[in-house]
């Protein structure tokens, strides 16, 4: 009999451990933007948090015996992807977290795999829609509506925008989850995806941060502020990136998806605890929606009542 693949076996312990500790540097990151944004603009965070990132990155390369591949298709892949899954959604959600709490930012985030499998259902001819994806879809844009509420249809102000430009950076990311595919094809390493889309992002927006927030005339920030862009470098997007990919190097994407069922949770803690934030009730129950059509478009209980079925006519 032939051996399960990653995406379909159980995790192991440790594989169970690794995501845990993935869905708290990633919901951490909503917590350290809170912090840095209070003292710093947005442009300023989001470009310490890629290039302190790029620099530990070419130091684990380094570590790791492997070298920057060259070449300008590889780097214009590079641009493109630093573009999609860091400079636009980085952007957008440090900016919506000026108005929104960290809490209702990260349920948002959440949505990413929903907008990625109509993406992919549209642009992709090996990622087609099925039933219960187009179910689990459904549910989820469902539990985005009732999160963001009727306000969204009578009182488009500023903390309706946060919201949609919330939206828009997980779309963004849909985006990159598709045209990330490239990399594979072209021989690039997961690590080398990592760092090369980190730099590319650095290099898109230093000239934009100079022009827009102009850095240098601000004030010192705080050592509170500091702490939270190193954070957000070194924790919630280095440690994030080594732990994504050795995930999916040994449980495969399927599991490793099963994240955003976390996220949001270590995100509100640490926004209860530090941060002195609320959740309305409308906001959990947008939550649960959200993590109810993820596992829908996962599979997972689909399979599981098709097996009792089994059982029951044995």
């Amino acid at each position: 009999m032939p051996a399960p693949t990653a995406s379909n076996r159980p995790m192991t312990p440790l594989e169970w451990a690794m995501l845990l500790a993935l869905s708290a540097v990633w919901g951490g990151s909503f917590f350290f933007n809170a912090v840095a944004v209070r003292e710093l603009p947005v442009f300023t965070v989001v470009v310490s948090r890629v290039a302190l990132a790029a620099l530990i990155l070419l130091a684990i390369l380094r570590l790791r015996g492997e070298r920057m591949p060259r070449g300008r298709p590889v780097w214009a892949a590079f641009f493109g992807m630093g573009l999609l899954n860091n400079a636009i959604p980085f952007s957008l959600i440090v900016w919506g977290q000026q108005h929104i709490a960290s809490g209702a930012a990260s349920i948002l985030n959440a949505s990413t795999p929903l907008f990625t499998v109509i993406l992919a259902h549209l642009l992709t001819s090996d990622e087609r829609m099925t039933g219960g994806k187009l179910a689990g879809v459904l549910i989820g844009f469902a539990g985005v509506a009732v999160m963001i509420g009727a306000d969204a249809l009578h009182d488009l102000g500023a903390h309706v925008v946060a919201q949609l430009a919330c939206l828009a950076g997980a779309i963004s990311y849909g985006f990159a989850g598709i045209y990330g595919r490239r990399f594979r094809a072209m021989g690039v390493s997961p690590m080398s995806t990592a760092t090369g889309q980190v730099i590319a992002s650095s290099l898109i927006l230093l000239p934009l941060v100079a022009v827009v927030d102009r850095p240098w005339t601000l004030a010192a920030p705080s050592p509170a502020a500091i702490l939270a862009l190193i954070g957000l470098a070194a924790i919630s997007t280095a440690l994030a990136y080594v732990l994504y990919f050795r995930i999916l190097a040994t449980a495969g994407a399927t599991n490793l998806v099963l994240v955003t069922f976390l996220i949001p949770a270590s995100a509100i803690l640490l926004g209860i605890l530090f941060l002195d934030e609320t959740l309305q009730p409308r906001q959990l129950a947008g939550m649960a929606l959200i993590g109810l059509g993820l596992a829908a478009i996962d599979g997972r209980p689909w399979r599981a009542v098709r097996r009792r079925k089994g059982d029951s006519a044995a």
